[in-house]
């Protein structure tokens, strides 16, 4: 809901291209780091008296997770989706820019924040739907719905425009809500779920990493090389082979993942126990 309003501040105020949303953020920024000093006390948890070591005490005691091949899989999917989720923030604002030689008084070009917060509108739906599809189809069927997700989030954007075809955009939007929910929240839960209680909050952070570290890397230098691949020598993008790109990536994915991730019975009971 912050993001949202943080989007339709910038956007009604003008700003989306101007250095006030900068100092915007700055001052919010400011403000939140004064009003964290009014939190009440919070020492840190000492459950454990024993001496961690430096690994423990780095969180590298989660690397552990990589010996087991469900684990492994589910990681490595984890940094190829976070390079998903990279496209589509650097990329969103400018395809829409784009627009504005072709169709300069259309919503998108005019107000592209308000347009792209559809997507953060639909996660705040997505996200409530989440244990009712955990429990229905397990974690394997959820992140599979979630790359189907991307593959149609990158295909609508390659179909649309912000004029007559609108409304595949905000169909885009709303897809935008299950691709990143069933995998960033439910991956999280997942992680929670299996890892061991004692390194629980090191799981956490090496899901952190793989999706928003390594996997932002990664989606940035591919989506980068895919746009200038498709950019013309005057600068003119072809976006729709740049969209279709990207989707065709998601796709590859959703045919290699149900082939490589097995669920354990764990994972199927749990949608037996709810039909039951």
């Amino acid at each position: 809901m912050g993001f949202i309003a943080a989007m339709w501040t910038v956007d009604l105020m003008g700003w989306t291209k101007s250095v006030n949303q900068l100092y915007l953020a700055a001052g919010f920024g400011v403000l939140l780091g004064m009003y964290a000093f009014t939190i009440p006390p919070s020492p840190p948890y000492k459950a454990e008296t024993r001496k961690k070591s430096l690994a423990s005490s780095l969180g590298l005691d989660a690397l552990v997770l990589f010996k087991e091949r469900k684990m492994l899989v589910f990681f490595i999917f984890s940094l190829l989706l976070g390079a998903a989720l990279q496209i589509t923030n650097a990329f969103g604002g400018p395809f829409l820019d784009d627009f504005k030689h072709v169709y300069p008084d259309s919503f998108g070009v005019k107000h592209p924040n308000l347009l792209l917060s559809i997507s953060q509108i639909s996660e705040t739906f997505f996200i409530l739907l989440i244990p009712f599809f955990l429990m229905r189809f397990g974690i394997k069927n959820v992140i599979l719905f979630s790359i189907i997700a991307w593959a149609l989030r990158f295909g609508l954007f390659g179909l649309g425009n912000p004029a007559d075809k609108l409304y595949l955009l905000v169909l885009s939007m709303i897809i935008y809500g299950m691709a990143f929910d069933f995998f960033n929240i439910s991956g999280s839960l997942f992680v929670e779920k299996e890892a061991d209680p004692r390194i629980r909050s090191s799981a956490q952070g090496l899901f952190m990493i793989m999706t928003n570290g390594f996997g932002a890397i990664l989606g940035g230098i591919g989506s980068g090389w895919v746009v200038d691949h498709f950019t013309s020598a005057e600068g003119i993008r072809d976006w729709q082979s740049i969209w279709f790109t990207f989707a065709g990536y998601a796709l590859i994915l959703m045919v290699i993942f149900p082939f490589v991730f097995k669920s354990d019975k764990k994972d199927r009971s749990v949608k037996t126990n709810n039909k039951v």
